[in-house]
């Protein structure tokens, strides 16, 4: 989750109608109520930044104008090797892991692809096996039936693969803090994501520097 540059007392009413002739009374800076107002993605959109929507982490965290940043790395040393940034709803996590499935480079050869229990849906991992790609998944059994079979589970690669997928938590943790990527200050889809991109760029750097120096 990546905090969008835009107000929330921007996100209004895609069918409200304002007069550029007439300034809004309050300018910048009115006074915005929005208790009982039920704002939606579909009904509303950011003027300051249209591409971005609501979106928030849990049932109990707010909901913040956002982007959602996607990376992939090789769970080896925790390189990054691609990212995506989308706007956020409710498939896109599952919808960019596919396209950054089918770019992993291999042919015909089988690759491993590790993810957390949002992604155990049918359909899921269903498309990467189509593409060649073994979905070590972890298992949803809360209430309903896993998609991962125990063909895949019994694997020990399975099990490295749950672990070693963690790392890419420290890309976030270190894109937040140092990259300044916990709220962006452009805005766009394509100028967000240059900056996303650029980050993970650095991230690499900075980490196969500190990994040369741990073996040297």
């Amino acid at each position: 989750m990546v905090e969008a540059w835009a107000s929330q007392k921007d996100f209004r009413s895609k069918q409200e109608k304002t007069d550029d002739d007439e300034p809004e009374e309050g300018g910048r800076n009115r006074e915005v109520y929005f208790r009982r107002q039920q704002r939606r993605n579909e009904t509303h959109e950011s003027a300051t930044d249209a591409e971005a929507r609501l979106w928030r982490k849990s049932q109990t965290a707010e909901a913040k104008l956002s982007w959602l940043g996607h990376v992939l790395g090789e769970n080896r040393h925790g390189l990054i090797v691609n990212v995506r940034l989308t706007r956020a709803h409710g498939r896109a996590e599952r919808e960019a892991a596919v396209e950054i499935a089918r770019e992993i480079p291999g042919g015909t050869e089988r690759v491993t692809l590790g993810q957390a229990q949002g992604f155990d849906t049918r359909e899921f991992v269903e498309q990467l096996k189509d593409l060649n790609v073994t979905p070590h998944v972890a298992q949803n059994v809360s209430g309903r039936r896993s998609a991962v079979d125990g063909r895949t589970t019994r694997h020990e690669g399975s099990w490295v693969s749950q672990k070693r997928r963690k790392l890419v938590e420290e890309f976030f943790g270190w894109a937040k803090v140092v990259a300044g990527l916990r709220k962006v200050k452009l805005r766009g889809r394509v100028k967000v994501g240059w900056l996303f991109t650029l980050a993970a760029a650095a991230y690499g750097l900075a980490r196969m520097r500190n990994l040369m120096a741990a073996t040297a």
